[in-house]
């Protein structure tokens, strides 16, 4: 299920009540987003599952491209202050310097991040 957010006249979508999301259900989460006039997607950590936060498995690179690809943007919403990869710390530093794709621990920020 998708709930959208209109912050600064620009509508933001947001995965919710949604189970675990496969790189299989993203495209779909999109579609159904871009229909509603939203180019901005926040979607809770705990819903994209460990094995995304593994980058040995290559989930996280396979679905941020499809983000990129469409040109859209994207906020992951959680706590990983317990993330102890440098690799996965350092993509995290690297994604929120550039802001297409954010990681934040709420939604609050994210809305802010995303209507900017």
């Amino acid at each position: 299920m998708i709930k959208y957010h209109v912050v600064n006249n620009l509508t933001i979508a947001e995965a919710v009540d949604h189970g675990k999301i496969t790189s299989s259900d993203i495209l779909d989460l999109m579609a159904e987003a871009r229909y509603n006039d939203s180019g901005c997607m926040i979607i809770h950590a705990e819903d994209l599952g460990k094995d995304f936060f593994d980058l040995k498995t290559g989930i996280a690179g396979e679905l941020l491209q499809k983000f990129s690809n469409y040109r859209m943007r994207l906020s992951i919403v959680g706590d990983l202050s317990d993330i102890k990869s440098k690799s996965l710390k350092d993509f995290i530093r690297e994604s929120n310097r550039t802001g297409i794709i954010t990681f934040v621990y709420t939604v609050e920020e994210a809305l802010t991040r995303l209507s900017k």
